[in-house]
């Protein structure tokens, strides 16, 4: 690893947000969560903080792309492909609606790699979660740059299997209008999942790229849709992107407390594993 990069492990920032009922009512109107409580005091279901603490970088700081030029808490790697990879996260307690709650993030790694599709490198950061001086939630994302790749070529279409029984599943259109709502709520600007003459022609994807934690979110929300007990412990690993072009296949394998989830694209390949453990509600 460069020695400028070893600088950046153990470096830390703080942020505090006000949970605004507002962003959570958004949500659950973009992901048709009929009679979901986002009233003030109300839980905030998992994943959701994804919604608050959000950096807002001045118009004049943004990269080409969209996304906020490099440097500040990140390093600056030059590398021009940024991907939220993946993400491991334990729920202590909800947060909740209305009251203030801070995150604390801390860089516990960069690495750098060779690959077959060139040079990679991998940053890992801590985050912790706090309400009313007690610890709600931890994550540790993991977040991944590269080298420009090849062109991709669009997935191609097949029917899908027959389902084991006991299966959960659910299509969801995960079209530009999704895309751009979840870009709004989250206040990303990467233009990948917007602005599709740049996705083309520039990155060389066949159509808008489905955010990788809202894909996570859409799987959170079908455990939630089959079972009622409490989520403890989430983690997802994307694979490979998904796109616009066609409904996304989402698929829940209960077993115990744990569920295996995944998310298929119209190739029925796997793009995005996840796993949900569960309890029983206090």
């Amino acid at each position: 690893m460069p020695e400028e990069f070893s600088d950046w492990i153990g470096r830390s920032e703080s942020h505090s947000d006000a949970l605004d009922p507002w962003p959570a009512r958004a949500a659950a109107a973009m992901l048709d969560c009929e009679n979901l409580d986002a009233g003030v005091g109300a839980e905030l279901p998992p994943l959701w903080h994804w919604l608050y603490f959000l950096a807002t970088v001045p118009q004049s700081r943004l990269a080409t792309d969209g996304h906020p030029q490099r440097g500040g808490f990140m390093p600056p790697i030059e590398l021009p492909r940024r991907m939220f990879a993946g993400s491991r996260m334990t729920f202590h307690r909800p947060l909740r609606l209305g009251r203030t709650a801070e995150r604390l993030a801390t860089i516990r790694d960069v690495r750098q790699k060779s690959g077959r599709s060139g040079r990679l490198a991998f940053v890992t950061v801590d985050y912790s979660f706090r309400q009313d001086g007690e610890l709600c939630i931890e994550e540790q994302q993991d977040i991944v740059y590269r080298e420009a790749g090849a062109p991709v070529a669009a997935p191609e279409v097949v029917e899908p299997p027959e389902l084991p029984a006991g299966t959960w599943s659910r299509e969801v259109n995960a079209d530009s209008r999704l895309l751009f709502r979840f870009s709004a709520l989250t206040f990303n600007a990467h233009r990948i999942h917007y602005d599709r003459a740049y996705t083309r022609e520039e990155e060389g994807y066949p159509g808008l790229i489905v955010h990788g934690p809202l894909t996570a979110m859409l799987l959170a929300d079908l455990v939630r849709r089959n079972d009622a007990r409490r989520l403890t412990q989430f983690s997802f690993r994307g694979a490979a992107p998904l796109f616009d072009l066609a409904p996304l296949r989402l698929r829940g394998n209960p077993s115990g407390e744990s569920v295996a989830l995944e998310a298929r694209g119209p190739d029925e390949r796997t793009a995005l594993s996840a796993t949900a453990v569960l309890k029983q509600g206090d």
